[in-house]
Formats: structure tokens, sequence, C-alpha cells
């Protein structure tokens, strides 16, 4: 049998963006409702995958170990264990391009292949339409959370993360 799974970008998802990058704890902020949402999901059978851009990376901006920290701050500060992490540390500016790079679909299809999952019944959750864009490409529902009114192909728009995991489990 197949696996049903929520692929979730993460800054502006699962934590506060911001436009200098997500790497330092001090800076670290868990949005509410996020660990409730989580909690639901994993409850209704869902794998939890992060698919996340991390350009910083190859600007020198910080390290893969930062990723890790943030990662283990967001299952720490939720409760909830995350199946996995995506990400992809490239961008073509100034190390080199990548097809595992949103818009590109690479690292969902390799978590997709990696852990069976049933894409009819899979969702990508995320706050830019690179993510969406992604999700799309790889045969998934999509969740966008921005402002209502926001332009979007994806299949729904919500506020936050509470909102999309209403709409899946509904």
């Amino acid at each position: 049998m197949k696996n049903k799974c929520i692929f979730l970008d993460r800054d502006g998802v699962l934590n506060v963006d911001r436009v200098d990058y997500v790497y330092r704890m001090e800076e670290f902020i868990i949005p509410p409702g996020v660990g409730e949402a989580l909690r639901a999901l994993k409850d209704a059978g869902y794998l939890l995958v992060i698919i996340t851009n991390q350009s910083g990376i190859a600007k020198g901006v910080y390290k893969r170990e930062d990723v890790y920290m943030i990662h283990q701050a967001i299952q720490d500060g939720t409760g909830v264990e995350l199946d996995d992490i995506y990400f992809c540390p490239y961008h073509e500016k100034f190390d080199s391009h990548s097809l595992t790079r949103k818009p590109g679909s690479l690292m969902i299809e390799k978590a997709a292949a990696k852990y069976e999952v049933d894409m009819d019944a899979s969702w990508m959750v995320g706050d830019h339409e690179r993510d969406i864009t992604a999700g799309t490409r790889a045969g998934l529902r999509t969740i966008r959370l921005a402002p209502q009114g926001t332009e979007t192909k994806a299949t729904h728009l919500v506020d936050d993360l509470l909102a999309a995991s209403k709409i899946i489990l509904g």
C-alpha cells in the first residue's frame, strides 16, 4: 500500500520567514497553530516531509548544519516528528543550477519514490508560487499560504497551516 504525504515548504509555513534567512535560533519563531496542524495530519496517517530551497548555503550565509538545527527546532517546538527533510543548497547565480531547486519538482519526486507516496492522496503546502509550481509538476494538489486575493494557481488559498490542515482533513 502506498503512503499519503504532506510535502511542506519550511520558511513561511512551519516557521516565520525572514528576508535575511532563518538560521539562528534567536530569530526562529513557530507561528500559532503549526503544532496543532502537524499533529492532526500525523494522526490522520500522513507522512510529513519538508521540501525547501536553502540558497543561503550557496551564498555562504549559513551551513548545512544550520538547516538541520532549525529542522530539529521545529520538531522540538511542535512536539511532532517530521519524517524527512529535503533541501536544495544551490543557487544558479552563486554555484550551480539544480533541478532540485523549486520550482523544480525533483526533491518531491525523490521523496515520493523513497516513501512510496500515492501522489493522488498527497499535497504540497507552501507560501510562494514556486512551491505551488513544484507541487503541480509532481502531480500533487496544492495549498498556498498567502493573504486572500493573492494570485495563485494553487488548488486552495488559505492564511495558515492550521487552515490548510482543515482542508486536507475535511
